[in-house]
């Protein structure tokens, strides 16, 4: 394993779990830690962006540029997850189950157009 893979795995390990936590605290009424929760997601957030940074400077790869794809492509992963979660929503908690499956089928769906979106279509 390169260093730089290692480095980069064990920063977004770190950077995912205190997001994670931060997430819960913040979630979960019951534990009446909002405030310290939404710190610990923005930690994690932070880290996570640092990881990025400092993986991309030691594999020599330039830095990331933003273009009108990659925002759009940002776009409709958004909205195919939340599609998704949405549709988790209506058939676990709501307990609209024909509704909920077909948002979520439209959210996989959502989903699965960004492989052609991100690799494109060969022949």
């Amino acid at each position: 394993m390169k260093k730089s893979s290692f480095v980069a795995m064990m920063l977004g390990t770190v950077s995912g779990v205190l997001f994670a936590i931060g997430m819960c605290m913040a979630l979960i009424p019951q534990w009446g830690t909002m405030k310290p929760g939404i710190v610990f997601g923005c930690v994690g957030i932070v880290l996570g962006i640092i990881t990025l940074i400092v993986w991309r400077k030691m594999t020599g790869k330039e830095p990331i540029k933003i273009s009108g794809k990659a925002v759009f492509t940002g776009f409709v992963g958004i909205v195919g997850a939340l599609a998704l979660g949405i549709g988790m929503c209506f058939t676990m908690v709501w307990d609209k189950m024909i509704m909920g499956i077909v948002i979520g089928i439209i959210g996989i769906i959502i989903l699965l157009c960004l492989i052609p979106l991100t690799k494109g279509i060969a022949d």
